[in-house]
């Protein structure tokens, strides 16, 4: 046996000192650019928690607290997850090729596939804890029988919802689904959504609208019933969809959900903090979103230090799928689903720029990747045809702004996502009692 492991060790190629030294550097960077995004997306809600003073209802801080140590251990145990995944996929020979490095040493490199499998199965664990904890701390602060069974309820449909995404994910990962099958897939993933949702289906008619339509003074919402329903849905399949199309460069997947995350937690906090007299219901409602964008974050960190340029893994559908479906029902059950557009407006922007090629009115290849010059390292935007450029905003951000690197891409896009959100809160503060 000793044999054996030496003549294998033998045979594999020697890495020179200089591949040592750079893949050391190479760690460094990422981990302290990571961590800088970090900082960004985690600061504003953290801050705004410290300036308010904390949450006012000892039960809802005390639920809190726990779901951030549970998010820790999400961390934790995604990044233990992530290298034991990294070399499952590479002995199945599931890898690819930087192609946005081609030409240069790390454009053959073996790149392990899947790496979103890590974050969807502590995901999964971190939930599964989080629902026993919170059971616990509500009986021990006295709250109804019928409070423990909601959150319940709608905890086993997140749960039910993400991980179809991550399978039905991991599944195009390794079958190449075609394209129809991936829009489809996600609308199944979120039936148990609709079938466990107990909320009200009413809207607040904005006040334009009840001026144009002369409203009764005391009427500011209708219910819509079923229609609400079919919303909530559509939102959820463009949520999964959209992460999945808004794709392409290191870091830019994961980079993105974090952002939203980040904003998705920000906007729960100021809902808690701002109004201590806010209902019951209302306030449970961003909770219980907290409970699922904490641990999500915690995980898409944990991918981040692995996905960052230069990245070790690729995250997969696996991971687009699984992130754009957390998001999704965390704005949708958290009850801010036109703020979560808000904060998708690249995502959105992006889609209606790629329609034409994604309907096929539009020659669309299979990659719409920008094109790799390796005597500069930089990237070009690249065609769908001799005369027509690809329809998405990576490629658009590279007309607007000339070539560049991918990193710098990769910046300049979550920049623009996170400018995006920081609109979104001011739009949001701007019409409220405008235009609702």
């Amino acid at each position: 046996m000793a044999r054996k492991a030496t003549n294998a060790a033998s045979r594999r190629p020697s890495r020179s000192a200089k591949e040592t030294e750079d893949e050391a550097s190479d760690d460094w960077r990422r981990s302290s650019e990571v961590g800088g995004l970090a900082v960004v997306a985690l600061a504003p809600a953290a801050l705004w928690f410290a300036a308010r003073g904390g949450a006012d209802n000892v039960g809802g801080a005390t639920s809190t607290l726990v779901c951030v140590v549970i998010s820790i251990l999400a961390y934790w145990m995604t990044m233990r997850l992530i290298p034991f995944v990294a070399a499952k996929t590479l002995s199945r020979n599931m890898f690819g090729k930087d192609l946005n490095k081609r030409g240069t040493r790390r454009g053959e490199t073996r790149v392990p596939e899947s790496a979103g499998l890590a974050c969807g199965g502590a995901y999964a664990m971190a939930l599964t804890m989080q629902q026993l904890c919170q059971r616990l701390v509500r009986v021990a602060f006295g709250q109804s029988a019928g409070s423990a069974e909601s959150w319940a309820v709608e905890s086993n449909s997140a749960l039910a919802c993400v991980g179809y995404m991550v399978f039905l994910g991991f599944v195009d990962d390794v079958l190449d689904l075609p394209w129809r099958a991936k829009i489809v897939s996600p609308g199944f993933a979120a039936l148990p959504l609709l079938l466990s949702y107990g909320g009200a289906t009413t809207v607040l008619v904005p006040s334009p609208v009840r001026a144009m339509f002369n409203f009764p003074a005391d009427v500011r919402s209708i219910d819509i019933g079923a229609l609400y329903m079919v919303y909530m849905w559509l939102l959820v399949v463009f949520c999964s969809n959209s992460i999945n199309i808004h794709a392409g460069l290191n870091g830019l997947e994961a980079g993105q959900s974090l952002i939203i995350a980040g904003a998705v937690l920000l906007l729960n906090v100021m809902a808690l903090t701002s109004d201590p007299s806010d209902e019951p219901i209302t306030a449970g409602a961003h909770l219980f979103s907290i409970s699922l964008v904490l641990p999500f974050i915690a995980t898409t960190l944990a991918l981040l230090t692995h996905n960052w340029y230069p990245s070790k893994v690729f995250v997969g559908d696996t991971y687009t799928y699984f992130a754009g479906m957390t998001l999704g029902v965390a704005g949708t059950l958290g009850h801010f689903s036109e703020t979560l557009l808000l904060f998708f407006f690249p995502q959105v922007l992006n889609f209606l720029y790629s329609t034409p090629q994604l309907f096929k009115f539009v020659h669309c290849p299979r990659h719409r990747l920008p094109i790799f010059d390796p005597k500069t390292g930089l990237l070009h935007p690249s065609k769908a045809t001799e005369t027509r450029y690809n329809m998405n905003l990576v490629n658009l951000f590279l007309r607007l702004f000339g070539p560049c690197t991918e990193r710098a891409l990769c910046v300049r896009l979550l920049v623009f996502q996170a400018s995006s959100c920081a609109a979104a809160f001011v739009a949001r503060h701007v019409l409220t009692g405008v235009w609702k």
